[in-house]
């Protein structure tokens, strides 16, 4: 509910404000850490705690549902990536579901979290206006977040390219395609560079875009007064298969890039 002290841009701008420390460069968004490391951890926790008391007599149902989200993400792989690799399998898995944990996030009505922190920080005397205090509970809004994921995925590429190609056929790679001949090597590398650069670009920007999009579109719910639980709750039923499109798209784009990055010809 929108505070009588705020208008409705002061509202919204409050709300897609991260908790920062620092200036510049090396600036922190604090609340995208916390809860980006709380939600990997959570991931970790629950899915080992299925590993150590997982039982083929009596499965209970968190551990089938476990189960079944390793074979689908099993199965994505082998269809997807044409080689043989002990660490895509978990990193899938591990894409997957954390991105669908950090996405879940946007479900939880927009004020219920960033008013328990503004009270909070004004009762334990941190600030001397709630206001002062800034809280966004979804990682996958900030472009931080989305960027960090995919320049790791980059730097995968690059890694598994010269693992499997070698520094040589990686080199050969980028200079002579999609032109063979010796004469257009500054064309090929430059075609080939900006079609490397542009994997984790889109990667990010597409994950940031409809996440922040639907983040939007629940603060100006928010702001509609006796009917936004009913508005929330419509889309939020939408929204879900968002969330989760979005974080098996960004799961199968990374298979796809490993794959061909893997691929010797």
């Amino acid at each position: 509910m929108i505070s009588g002290e705020q208008t409705p841009t002061q509202y919204i701008q409050h709300h897609l404000q991260n908790w920062t420390v620092g200036e510049g460069f090396w600036a922190l968004n604090v609340d995208t850490i916390f809860w980006s490391v709380l939600l990997g951890v959570l991931f970790l926790w629950s899915f080992r705690r299925v590993a150590k008391k997982s039982s083929a007599e009596v499965p209970g149902k968190w551990q089938c549902f476990v189960e079944m989200l390793v074979e689908f993400v099993d199965n994505s792989v082998k269809e997807s990536f044409h080689g043989k690799d002990k660490l895509i399998a978990p990193l899938a898995l591990t894409i997957f579901v954390w991105i669908f944990l950090m996405n879940l996030m946007d479900l939880i009505p927009v004020d219920w979290l960033p008013t328990a922190a503004m009270y909070g920080g004004y009762w334990l005397g941190f600030v001397d206006d709630p206001h002062d205090v800034y809280m966004k509970v979804v990682p996958t809004t900030d472009l931080n977040t989305t960027f960090a994921l995919s320049l790791s995925v980059f730097a995968l590429i690059i890694i598994y390219s010269i693992k499997y190609k070698g520094m040589k056929g990686f080199a050969k790679e980028m200079t002579l395609t999609p032109f063979n001949h010796w004469a257009l090597m500054p064309v090929n590398f430059v075609l080939e560079s900006i079609t490397l650069l542009a994997k984790p670009a889109s990667l990010a920007l597409r994950l940031f875009g409809n996440l922040y999009a639907g983040e939007l579109i629940f603060i100006l719910i928010a702001m509609i007064g006796f009917w936004q639980l009913p508005a929330h709750f419509a889309w939020a039923v939408f929204h879900i298969l968002v969330i989760t499109l979005q974080a098996f798209i960004f799961m199968m784009l990374t298979i796809v890039y490993l794959s061909m990055a893997s691929s010797e010809h």
